[in-house]
């Protein structure tokens, strides 16, 4: 693989496996133009999704973008290829203290590039959450995790995004045990937490969220920082005047990373290699990021940015927030079916 420098599979395909709404329009086609390269691409929902198409084998993918902790545990059962630096000249563009993060769920930055990153925070509605709430604590997760608000912000609508291990942790977090490491007694407060809350959760959806909140339906959200920025463009498209905050709460919350990789029996690996590559150029992904509204590692894309991107705390944290971020590592067996469990106790219970 590694002496076909630049030169395409002879196939001139290149199958992507992607989230959706994930790419600037003219992504794709710019590729396509620049090598002659045709892109199938396709769309998934959750990561348990990628992973059950990834841990079968035989996808069909070329590149996929799983989820940082999700791509820790599949790199271990050998789903994915090492890249060949030499095919990605680009990689000089990436900051290395991000690739130091994700590092821990990809050893040496030896499997995957960073696509995106960002945070899990609560988006709110102030107007909305001040009738109901006056003296809400709009700097910690209590505003979610605690029943006595959680109640009174039942009547204007909540959201949880539908992220188990993530929300799992942030509510560790909230209680000041080790998110990471928790014990069986740290997991059944956890358990004690979400079902308190449950009956004024008015829904459990990753892809809802957005939407409800620029259209006013609920007043709080816990969500991925990206999401806000997006809804945040409905409302100023829609000219309905609502308006959106976003905080990173005092006790701590969560990174997350999305992953550029190559499925192990990917039928294009160089197609795949110079896609990544394109990827990281520079005006590439300055452009992806001033449409998406997610951060991206390269730091020579800086000065493609939309300048009022770079001071936007949604989308990028602040040097205050940086250091109360923590990133999320691989559940272990035992770990992940507890967090299961407690998941759809929580979902079901009303």
């Amino acid at each position: 693989m590694g002496e076909a420098h630049g030169r395409a599979d002879q196939g001139k395909v290149l199958n992507l496996y992607i989230w959706a709404d994930y790419l600037a329009p003219d992504t794709i086609a710019s590729f396509e133009k620049s090598t002659g390269i045709k892109v199938r691409v396709s769309y998934f929902e959750t990561n348990e999704t990628l992973e059950a198409r990834i841990l079968t084998g035989n996808s069909g993918y070329d590149v996929v973008v799983p989820t940082a902790p999700y791509f820790q545990r599949q790199i271990l059962s050998g789903a994915y290829r090492p890249l060949d630096k030499k095919m990605l000249p680009n990689l000089v563009n990436l900051d290395p203290a991000i690739m130091a993060k994700v590092a821990l769920n990809d050893p040496g930055n030896t499997h995957g590039v960073v696509y995106a990153w960002g945070t899990y925070g609560i988006g709110y509605n102030a107007k909305k959450v001040a009738e109901v709430l006056p003296n809400a604590p709009l700097d910690s997760w209590r505003l979610i995790f605690d029943p006595a608000y959680a109640a009174k912000l039942a009547k204007c609508g909540i959201n949880i995004l539908d992220a188990p291990a993530g929300v799992v942790r942030l509510v560790l977090k909230y209680l000041g045990k080790n998110p990471n490491a928790p014990t069986a007694a740290d997991l059944g407060e956890v358990e004690k937490v979400l079902i308190s809350i449950r009956p004024y959760i008015r829904t459990i959806d990753s892809s809802l969220g957005t939407e409800a909140i620029a259209n006013g339906d609920i007043c709080v959200d816990l969500g991925y920082n990206g999401d806000f920025f997006q809804a945040r463009n409905r409302i100023k498209e829609s000219k309905s005047g609502i308006k959106i905050d976003y905080m990173i709460p005092k006790e701590g919350s969560l990174l997350w990373f999305d992953m550029l990789a190559i499925p192990a029996d990917a039928p294009n690996p160089v197609n795949a290699h110079l896609f990544i590559n394109y990827l990281m150029s520079p005006p590439v992904i300055a452009r992806i990021t001033n449409v998406i509204g997610f951060a991206n590692a390269n730091s020579a894309a800086n000065a493609s940015l939309d300048p009022a991107l770079l001071t936007d705390a949604i989308v990028y944290p602040t040097a205050e927030q940086r250091p109360r971020l923590f990133v999320q590592s691989q559940d272990s067996p035992e770990q992940s079916r507890a967090i299961t469990r407690i998941w759809v106790k929580f979902k079901t219970a009303q």
